[in-house]
């Protein structure tokens, strides 16, 4: 018995061991996806750098060379988090697959391509809302008082600290559906918490949009609209899981009799 008693512990470090050796191995997968779309992303800086000039009749100055390392590595950077963003929820995927059912292994696999679609769409919409909106409207307050001058570093701040925040806002009905698939959270408690939400989408509208309340309105609508999209899928899911559970109990009551 004292045997037993002492391999039970052994085995079972032996067991985390094997666990950590597991995500260590993914997490070096991971890092490696994410070298590799780093170098992508310089490959074609030109390119992208090129698309995001082109939608834009002014003229960037360049003010020192570090501004040219800073937006190359910026936009390697944004490349290589977009791309490695699937990759890296498949490989938690694959770490937690063992402890889930069939069906939520199938449930959850279809998360991961909605993860990346999300992210590039809010991306996109984020640049929309740059250049159709902001832009535009930061240009009008000078009503042609004095001569524009948009340096090279401070124009590409400023889209990605647009985009940047769409892309991961964007997330939210994701993240809310598998809370919820998890019993962390609930349509009764996003309901109850919507004044709280709205709040703090309208203080990050704030932040990402220039000093005009219309505009800030404008783009924390969206955000708002996201957020009611995500307590509409949280009750979804919320719903399948009732019904599933109802069906569970129901089964073992029939096996009972």
């Amino acid at each position: 018995m004292k045997e037993q008693d002492k391999s039970l512990p052994n085995e079972k470090e032996m067991g985390y061991l094997d666990h950590f050796a597991e995500l260590r191995k993914r997490l070096i997968w991971t890092a490696f996806f994410f070298i590799l779309f780093f170098g992508l992303g310089l490959y074609y800086v030109n390119d992208i750098r090129n698309f995001f000039l082109n939608d834009i009749d002014i003229t960037l100055n360049l003010i020192s060379p570090e501004e040219i390392i800073w937006i190359i590595l910026t936009i390697a950077f944004t490349v290589a988090i977009a791309g490695t963003l699937p990759f890296l929820c498949l490989q938690i995927w694959l770490f937690v697959k063992p402890g889930l059912t069939k069906q939520e292994q199938r449930v959850s696999l279809a998360y991961i391509p909605a993860v990346f679609l999300l992210f590039v769409a809010g991306m996109s919409f984020g640049y929309y809302i740059f250049v159709k909106l902001i832009l535009p409207f930061v240009l009008s307050l000078n009503d042609g008082v004095f001569d524009t001058m948009f340096t090279v570093e401070n124009y590409f701040r400023f889209i990605f600290r647009v985009t940047l925040p769409f892309a991961i806002f964007f997330e939210l009905p994701i993240i809310i559906m598998f809370l919820t698939s998890l019993g962390i959270l609930t349509p009764r408690f996003l309901s109850k918490t919507r004044k709280y939400g709205y709040f703090i989408l309208v203080i990050i509208g704030t932040m990402i949009s220039p000093p005009d309340f219309i505009l800030q309105i404008v783009v924390a609508i969206p955000l708002i609209i996201i957020y009611e999209i995500s307590i509409m899928l949280s009750r979804f899911v919320y719903r399948k899981k009732q019904e599933k559970h109802q069906a569970f109990m129901e089964d073992n009551l029939t096996e009972g009799e």
